[in-house]
């Protein structure tokens, strides 16, 4: 059972202007309970005008932290949080939750920051290590970017494996990557339109998820990370990921390295698909 506890401290934050109120925190999250896959995560983040962007812990799905970096399963392990899907019986409570533990701070500056992760299983044993560098810049008046990029390297001496519960048999469930848990209500569009159909585990050059007062623009930084299709939910949450492992498993040999890098507009107001493209460096 997953207990809610406060916020801790903030480790790090985000500002794009001297003197201006931080538009993003940063916890590293070492407090959290087990059951929600103990990891770092960005809350709150905010337009310039101010308006609150990601949702923390809401009551429906306790395991989602803000924006941040999940993953459903690494060889077993659940770094996502909350159930776990188990082929022929669905999502199940397993005591397998793994921890992204801080490890060292490599740079903090007040609009950029950058520090060393280790990916810990139950036992004690380090799957992964990872790099990640957060970082802000203005676009707008009204709009500003961040910047996302991690590399996860196997540290396990043996080939790792991610999956996600669509590759188990979950129809749709193909997530795992960055995560972002929005305010509802809120509604989504793409190049394709705003048919989730056509959105939802797809890849596309940026993806935009608009509320009453605020838009997200999600877009690939790279041609590696643009090839992964986008995970988009309006219905009973509003959240967008990536999805390292949307149909097939992603497999690291020994000290491989898989990287992704984005880039994500927060804009005070709707955009307009082509304001959204223009922001996003996709037009």
């Amino acid at each position: 059972m997953v207990v809610v506890q406060a916020i801790p401290s903030v480790d790090a934050s985000l500002t794009i202007e001297r003197g201006a109120p931080p538009v993003a925190e940063y916890h590293v999250g070492t407090s959290l309970p087990a059951g929600v896959a103990p990891r770092p995560y960005l809350h709150p983040v905010r337009t310039r005008g101010g308006t609150v962007v990601t949702e923390l812990m809401p009551p429906s799905h306790r395991h989602h932290l803000g924006a941040g970096i999940a993953v459903p399963e690494v060889d077993g392990a659940n770094f996502w949080g909350g159930r776990t899907f188990v082929p022929g019986h669905g999502p199940v409570w397993l005591d397998n939750h793994g921890t992204q533990l801080h490890t060292d701070w490599l740079a903090v500056e007040p609009d950029a920051f950058a520090h060393s992760l280790s990916w810990v299983g139950t036992d004690g044993t380090a799957l992964l290590t990872e790099r990640r560098r957060i970082a802000a810049r203005p676009l707008t008046a009204s709009a500003w970017a961040l910047d996302v990029a991690f590399a996860l390297t196997n540290a396990a001496g043996r080939t790792v494996t991610l999956r996600s519960p669509a590759v188990l048999g979950r129809d749709g469930a193909g997530y795992g990557g960055l995560f972002w848990r929005a305010p509802a209500p809120a509604r989504a569009f793409g190049p394709a339109g705003d048919r989730i159909t056509e959105l939802h585990g797809t890849p596309a050059p940026w993806l935009a998820l608009a509320g009453p007062a605020w838009t997200l623009v999600f877009a690939g930084a790279d041609a590696v990370t643009r090839a992964d299709p986008w995970f988009v939910r309006v219905r009973d949450y509003a959240g967008v990921g990536s999805a390292l492992a949307w149909r097939a498993p992603l497999t690291l040999a020994p000290a491989a390295t898989a990287a992704r890098r984005f880039t994500v507009v927060v804009a005070d107001g709707e955009l307009s698909p082509g304001e959204a493209a223009t922001l996003s460096g996709a037009a």
